[in-house]
């Protein structure tokens, strides 16, 4: 508690560090006693004293903490640690306005772009301070939840920086050089938060394939959220819609330079991956469903759509080899599906066919009882007298009359008629005819006498 009011009022931080540090070791003695639920809840608490610790080495200039390992201590959760993390917050934003100082232009696709506006530059550093930490190597060993933090905060650093580059826009009126310096830079901003999208994006297609791997067995990592095909179906749908939205607007401008044209060639290669992506899980939806004659269909496109994009991606300068890797091995599984699934169509073909013919070789035209003994309808017996209710012990219910009605026998006329029709000699009937009056003129009535 002397510690907490020490770093509250900002004073004398090497007695507010050593107070913690004693805290701590008294917590990791009575750690050691106790039962598991004591010791549990002592070690929590020397976790949580460790942030302020390292809090107070930093103020000291006895520790060169980065700004990710400061957002890395506000991130952390627990019950002492609220006042901490509005001290982080303030120390990251001096040190960020320190740094924004020697940030004066950002790069994309070779071309520079400058940052005039010091609210502007504060955002793209907060956001590229946290890229670095999430494309580094060691970011392979954090979590799926803390990654998707890092991208959130990104996207936000982003739109904020996009926002004050609009307002810089209003504002400049009609200086022409200052506008095209300030669209090129909205363009660049939006570029990179469509391919931060993209890459968050893929990260989710990368659990949900583990999660269904998991459920096929093909793998042993265990996973809490069941997924099916549609889902992958529905992220590359967001892929896709990402990666054309980023190819429209690299290109768009009224000089398209040779990087751009470049870097659209590789976004449609990347495109035409995930379509075969997409079209495969959308076969194995199918199949799924057992609707095994679209899934065939579906498979064979699949393995199309993956040699195209095998073929455009070693026509690029450079080619991305994990992509490479993957296509070929879609290709492969797109051939072993197929065959299975036609496998799957023929049986299911063979036993239907089965089924109806044991459904046809057992049609009859004598009403089987489905019990034992026969039962009774009142329309039967009207000449004598029975119960209306049913019989005392019996749980069948009285019937009047069955329904439907039995199959039963129809006569029908012999075909011996039809043909004696035609041998028999009807009496004529013209003299029953009436005679119609022809009225003949002059020449007719000379020639008729």
């Amino acid at each position: 508690m002397r510690g907490n009011l020490l770093l509250e009022r900002e004073a004398n931080w090497e007695n507010a560090l050593r107070k913690f540090k004693n805290a701590r070791a008294v917590y990791e003695e009575l750690g050691k006693y106790g039962d598991v639920e004591n010791q549990v809840l002592c070690r929590q608490r020397v976790e949580e004293l460790d942030p302020s610790i390292r809090y107070c080495l930093y103020k000291m200039g006895r520790s060169n903490m980065k700004e990710s390992e400061l957002l890395d201590l506000s991130t952390q959760e627990g019950p002492g640690l609220d006042l901490l993390q509005g001290k982080l917050e303030a120390v990251m934003a001096e040190a960020r306005l320190q740094q924004a100082v020697s940030l004066t232009e950002l790069e994309w696709l070779g071309h520079k772009f400058p940052v005039k506006n010091e609210k502007t530059r504060v955002c793209i550093l907060k956001a590229q301070e946290m890229e670095k930490d999430l494309l580094s190597p060691t970011s392979n060993s954090l979590v799926a939840d803390k990654k998707f933090t890092f991208y959130d905060k990104i996207f936000m650093a982003y739109q904020d920086a996009k926002r004050h580059i609009r307002d810089d826009l209003v504002t400049a009126g009609g200086a022409e050089d200052m506008r095209e310096d300030l669209i090129g830079l909205d363009k660049a901003v939006s570029c990179i938060l469509l391919q931060r999208t993209i890459e968050r994006n893929s990260l989710l297609v990368s659990l949900a394939k583990n999660r269904l791997r998991h459920q096929q067995g093909l793998s042993d990592e265990r996973t809490e959220k069941p997924t099916k095909p549609e889902e992958l179906v529905r992220l590359y749908d967001l892929l896709i819609q990402n990666i054309t939205d980023l190819s429209d607007l690299a290109t768009s401008g009224r000089e398209r330079r040779i990087d751009e044209s470049s870097y659209a060639v590789e976004l449609a290669a990347r495109r035409l991956a995930f379509q075969a992506e997409r079209c495969f899980y959308l076969a194995q939806s199918y199949s799924a469903a057992g609707k095994f004659a679209e899934a065939y269909v579906l498979f064979h496109s699949a393995r199309g759509h993956a040699d195209s994009a095998l073929q455009s991606q070693q026509q690029l300068q450079v080619s991305d080899k994990g992509l490479v890797k993957e296509l070929r091995e879609l290709s492969e599984q797109c051939r072993a599906q197929s065959c299975l699934v036609h496998a799957w169509a023929l049986n299911k073909a063979e036993k239907a066919e089965e089924k109806l013919q044991k459904g046809v070789a057992s049609l009859s035209l004598k009403h089987e009882s489905s019990r034992k003994e026969d039962v009774k309808y009142l329309l039967d017996y009207l000449d004598k007298y029975e119960a209306a209710i049913s019989v005392a012990g019996s749980k069948e219910p009285p019937r009047i009359v069955q329904v439907p009605p039995p199959f039963t026998t129809v006569p029908c006329r012999p075909i011996v008629l039809d043909t004696a029709l035609n041998a028999i000699d009807f009496p004529s009937l013209e003299g029953r005819l009436k005679k119609e009056d022809k009225k003949k003129g002059f020449l007719g009535k000379w020639w008729g006498s």
